[in-house]
């Protein structure tokens, strides 16, 4: 081949690589759309809890030995004062007969002493050392008869048993939990709040709470945030809060599914839209903005918070415009788009 001709080629291969790869002429580029809706407040956000009572107590014997006898059942409810689980009672019982031995000796003792004294056969030291004995053996004895009450496990208050930790033939220690008792009273939500949601919350709000299984068409329940933890969990990075029922149903069981959705926040006003609409000019945020005749051009708008579920914008954007919301870094000024519609704000 002539090096002319070769060197052509060349040239025109070069000039094709050289050309930008923009839409052609009449060619509507396809972006995904929004209309921008209402104002974005934490009332649009539901959790999913459980429902728990108000208060819980996990129950253990105050001596340790090995569970001879479970005399109830997860789920049973049970009176105050009532038996739950019973230790072997043959050590105990062997420390209590030989305390009460040791009383019954060391009263006669002292009172040998006492009359021995009023003979003037002993000093009254002697004496005094078998009276202070005698109380050593008393307080003995009435230690060792607790701890033979104590190898059964009661009740402290009425409520249901929630959850069982030990079984029969198990040995345990001293004050280690073997159930859970939820007490009569009243009933709570346990939820978990991600910390972008905290700054609109606080002790006192109120809430609606529904439950899956009364089914779609049961009133909500009215609720109130009694309780948010001050620190997260350090595994999930959440807040553990509980959400009192003010007035609970006999439809309310310890363990159901609930939602939670609290009631609109004064303090999070404006409009939410998805995190992917905002295009960064520097430090200034701006949206694409689609006329009429589905041409975009960009506007700058004040972000006033950014969340897990997307951005809020406090000024620059009025609910009802129509706003890319993906794909925002290939368009243009002017540019005319094919619309695809991707859902409204909440």
């Amino acid at each position: 081949m002539k090096p002319g001709i070769l060197l052509f080629l060349l040239v025109a291969i070069l000039s094709g690589c050289n050309k930008e790869t923009t839409p052609a002429a009449g060619i509507e580029r396809p972006a995904l759309t929004m209309v921008v809706g209402s104002a974005a407040t934490d009332g649009g956000n539901t959790y999913s809890g459980e429902i728990r009572a108000r208060h819980e107590a996990q129950l253990g014997f105050r001596i340790g030995g090995k569970i001879a006898e479970r005399l109830v059942d997860a789920g049973a409810r049970v009176r105050a004062g009532q038996a739950l689980m019973r230790l072997d009672p043959g050590d105990a019982g062997l420390q209590l007969s030989s305390a009460e031995a040791q009383h019954r000796l060391a009263e006669a003792d002292a009172q040998r002493y006492r009359e021995l004294r009023g003979k003037g056969f002993v000093s009254q030291a002697a004496l005094d050392a078998k009276e202070a004995a005698l109380k050593a053996a008393s307080a003995q004895a009435g230690l060792a008869r607790n701890q033979s009450g104590y190898t059964t496990l009661r009740a402290d208050r009425a409520g249901v048993v929630a959850a069982l930790f030990a079984e029969a033939g198990q040995v345990v220690a001293a004050g280690q939990p073997v159930l859970r008792l939820a007490q009569d009273g009243g009933r709570e939500v346990a939820i978990a709040l991600p910390e972008s949601h905290l700054s609109n919350l606080e002790v006192g709000a109120s809430a609606e709470i529904t439950l899956p299984a009364a089914g779609d068409y049961a009133a909500p329940l009215a609720g109130r945030l009694r309780e948010l933890s001050p620190a997260a969990d350090p595994a999930s990075r959440t807040y553990a809060a509980r959400v009192a029922l003010l007035q609970p149903g006999p439809e309310v069981a310890l363990g159901m599914t609930a939602r939670v959705r609290f009631a609109a926040s004064k303090k999070s006003g404006g409009l939410l839209i998805p995190l992917s609409a905002i295009f960064q000019q520097g430090k200034q945020a701006a949206v694409w903005i689609v006329a009429a005749d589905r041409t975009v051009s960009l506007r700058p708008v004040q972000v006033a918070a950014y969340r897990d579920d997307g951005a809020v914008i406090a000024g620059g954007l009025a609910a009802g415009e129509r706003i890319v919301s993906n794909g925002v870094h290939r368009l243009a000024a002017g540019e005319k788009i094919r619309i695809i519609e991707s859902g409204s704000a909440q």
